[in-house]
């Protein structure tokens, strides 16, 4: 395919299929960005904390990119990490196949997970976003979208056969700078709730493989999540994600100090071979 657009001087990047590992960007696992819901939201995220601040909008037609949509940008930024580390060169302009993309995700690959495909892209293209990370000490403000642009290729019969997105260079820089990517369980991308996926990845930041775990007051995280739910309702959700211990690899539990709740999450110690075999896909019922 020809470069386009805006791409002609981007070299292009082929996405190479089979199972690499999951990376996500750090960045984007502490801070909201997305949309936990999976209904249309429009509403803009406005958040501050500190020196931090971010703004996401979104346009009515589309709405704002979900987590779920971020399935595609942790898909590029694995492939992006496994290129770089095997010194193949990588770009902003990256091609795929659909199916690569569905598969890696953990998605079906029939006409309506393709269509949703498409929804998500449209969805992360014309989500705006503004933010002072990475860019605190510079006098200016950085925005861009999720995708820059994105088009597809299509076979005789209307089936999409490639599809080339342009990453914006705030990601894209993120994900190459060694110090700001975790590597994630693939069973992530089986988590069904928008918090819950949101809450795995903020564990995952800042729990890590720490032996002591870390904790959360409740209230923080409400505010960190940047959900439109009342708090009562998001402490609710919580509750029912301590109670079924949905999220791979860690133990959650609750505790009440000085009248505030706190959420509590700790590294589930497992087999060196387990783990490496979780974060590249592979059934772990079915190793020797």
């Amino acid at each position: 395919m020809q470069a386009f657009g805006t791409a002609a001087q981007l070299e292009l990047f082929r996405s190479v299929p089979g199972e690499i590992a999951a990376r996500d960007a750090q960045d984007l696992m502490a801070w909201p960005f997305f949309s936990l819901a999976k209904s249309k939201r429009c509403t803009p995220i406005d958040f501050t904390m500190g020196a931090t601040w971010i703004s996401v909008e979104a346009v009515p037609e589309h709405g704002m990119a979900t987590i779920w949509d971020a399935d595609i940008l942790i898909w590029a930024a694995s492939q992006l990490v496994e290129a770089r580390d095997a010194g193949r060169p990588t770009s902003r302009l990256i091609a795929a196949r659909p199916h690569e993309i569905l598969t890696f995700i953990g998605r079906g690959t029939g006409k309506d997970h393709y269509e949703r495909l498409r929804a998500a892209l449209d969805r992360l293209q014309s989500t705006t976003v503004a933010t002072s990370i990475r860019q605190q000490h510079q006098r200016r403000r950085h925005r861009f979208s999720w995708i820059n642009e994105w088009r597809e290729t299509l076979d005789d019969h209307g089936r999409a056969t490639g599809i080339e997105m342009i990453l914006p260079d705030w990601f894209y820089a993120g994900v190459l700078d060694r110090g700001l990517i975790l590597t994630i369980d693939r069973a992530y991308f089986s988590l069904t709730g928008g918090v819950e996926r949101w809450l795995y990845r903020i564990v995952r930041k800042h729990g890590g493989h720490q032996r002591g775990g870390w904790s959360f007051d409740v209230p923080h995280l409400h505010l960190k999540s940047g959900a439109l739910s009342p708090l009562k309702q998001f402490a609710f959700e919580l509750r029912t994600i301590v109670r079924q211990q949905s999220l791979p690899g860690y133990h959650l539990s609750l505790a009440h100090s000085f009248g505030r709740e706190r959420l509590i999450f700790k590294p589930i110690p497992v087999d060196s071979f387990v783990a490496a075999a979780r974060r590249v896909g592979l059934p772990v019922e079915k190793l020797p």
